[in-house]
């Protein structure tokens, strides 16, 4: 074998950053697989043109990794298969709606196929041993692979030599005393290696998921609870704004920022709306019937989120417009119709 070839799932974050750097060190030929499930912070936060504090844009964490590491990146939209994951998953939740054992099998399934279809020889990952308690445990390492039909076939760098020896190891394409043997949730010693590679990372954890989010979870099980159905819109609705469930059982999307409201806006055709009729506040979508008697409440929560001053908003309901005058809505109601409040939640 000439050349030893391998994908690795690379999600911009420091362990997997890290992991190509080690396996290309030993001159492991490596393309980078970046998995769209439409649930990475860093990259909504960028669609939607936010920036960060000092004013710079947000990059895809997995694009600036893969140019620092100059290694080609493939981008897999599997947002539609996430979608049945993220319901129904095989074995269930972590501690919020994050499925990560499906997650984990479902990416290295599709790496596989990559993997055979274009002659690659293993796969690559950054998970560290210990690190995750659903899925990082030496039995969930294990069973994930075995679902992806990949056993023996995925090296792990950063905790290989505390894992049983992969079939590369064996055959002498890659030398498991380069390999290391890192252990638990610490990222101290990454961030050393990264600062001896001169590595460039924004958080050690990559673009992170909205599914392990505690704010993103409550609108999730709300929405099972209440509404009893889930749909693929409503998981990407759950990441954008404040979210509100009024008397009636309709629900209100508040824009918290232009970003936000210029999203919510791409959804006007499908759903009734409201906004500040002389567009210098929030916009705010509506799922559900909304009765007339809770027209004038929703001008009202327009009102306050508006520059909390009394003001004309406009409804479009069912295809109509009509304009209400709206005044600041009380805190107090206000909190009521939250379907996140961490007090509440707490409590």
């Amino acid at each position: 074998m000439s050349k030893v070839r391998a994908v690795a799932l690379l999600s911009g974050g420091l362990d997997s950053t890290l992991a190509v750097r080690l396996l290309k060190d030993q001159g492991v030929e490596v393309k980078a697989l970046y998995f769209y499930t439409g649930f990475c912070i860093t990259e909504y936060k960028r669609r939607l043109g936010l920036k960060k504090r000092d004013g710079q844009q947000y990059v895809n964490p997995a694009f600036r990794a893969a140019a620092q590491l100059k290694v080609p990146i493939d981008v897999i939209d599997i947002s539609e298969e996430y979608f049945h994951v993220v319901i129904n998953p095989k074995y269930g939740y972590g501690k919020n709606v994050n499925p990560c054992i499906d997650c984990r099998s479902l990416m290295l399934k599709k790496a596989k196929e990559i993997m055979e279809k274009e002659d690659y020889s293993f796969v690559i990952t950054g998970e560290v041993l210990g690190q995750r308690p659903m899925s990082q445990t030496m039995n969930r390492l294990k069973l994930i692979e075995k679902e992806a039909g990949l056993e023996g076939y995925v090296v792990r760098p950063l905790s290989a030599k505390l894992l049983p020896i992969t079939v590369p190891e064996k055959l002498g394409w890659i030398d498991r005393e380069k390999l290391l043997d890192i252990k638990g949730r610490s990222r101290n010693r990454q961030i050393k290696l990264a600062k001896e590679y001169g590595l460039e990372y924004e958080q050690p954890a990559g673009g992170c998921c909205y599914l392990t989010d505690e704010n993103y979870a409550v609108k999730f099980r709300e929405a099972l609870s209440v509404d009893k159905f889930i749909t693929r819109e409503d998981l990407f609705l759950f990441s954008v704004g404040r979210h509100l469930r009024l008397p009636s059982k309709a629900k209100l999307i508040v824009a918290r920022n232009e970003g936000e409201a210029k999203f919510l806006k791409t959804f006007k055709n499908r759903y009734d709306h409201a906004y500040r009729k002389d567009g210098k506040g929030t916009f705010v979508l509506i799922k559900g019937d909304l009765p007339e008697e809770e027209y004038k409440l929703v001008a009202d929560i327009v009102s306050r989120y508006s520059k909390r001053e009394s003001c004309y908003v406009t409804l479009s309901i069912k295809g109509k417009e009509l304009e209400i005058l709206g005044e600041p809505l009380d805190e107090t109601s206000l909190d009521s119709f939250k379907i996140y409040n961490k007090e509440r939640v707490e409590g």
